[in-house]
């Protein structure tokens, strides 16, 4: 006990002094969370597309040529299919990109509460086949798709899509 009734401060014993439970290790350089905005129109889908292109290039994220692309056509369908279907109760949606260690999930989020399905490939019709196609590319990629009802009534379509590094970091 010290002079005032208290028991003494413990005392580190040798090297003690560092934190025994280091914590989690540092994030890798290309992870992390992005999310844009964007007007429900035909423009926002090219535009989506390019800023997700340039975000895992500035992140330097490490995902082969070929899902690159597959990210990206998901991108332009998911957008696409918002701008068609949603836009008359939503005026803006979002495109978000959640990037970790060994996934990537890319959703497309609106206002509208119609929870689309994929239909049967109908060989006859021109369109209607885009999830289909991102049900398609995920499935080829080793990941899982679907779609959610948000908290404010609304729906976001997501995919998530394992990343087998190309290089070594």
């Amino acid at each position: 006990m010290d002079d005032h009734g208290r028991g003494s401060a413990p005392r580190p014993v040798d090297g003690a002094d560092e934190p025994l439970d280091p914590g989690p290790p540092d994030p890798l350089p290309y992870e992390g969370v992005w999310r844009f905005t964007a007007p429900t129109v035909d423009a926002s889908v090219p535009q989506a597309r390019h800023a997700v292109r340039d975000l895992l290039h500035r992140q330097d994220v490490p995902v082969s040529e070929d899902l690159a692309q597959g990210v990206l056509l998901i991108v332009s369908e998911l957008v696409t299919n918002a701008v068609r279907h949603a836009a008359l109760l939503s005026p803006t949606l979002a495109v978000e990109i959640a990037i970790a260690a060994e996934w990537l999930r890319v959703s497309v989020e609106d206002n509208h509460p119609y929870r689309p399905t994929a239909l049967e490939t109908d060989h006859a019709r021109t369109g209607g086949r885009g999830l289909l196609l991102v049900r398609e590319i995920t499935r080829e990629a080793g990941g899982v798709c679907d779609v959610e009802h948000t908290a404010n009534g609304g729906k976001v379509i997501w995919a998530a899509l394992p990343l087998r590094p190309t290089r070594l970091p």
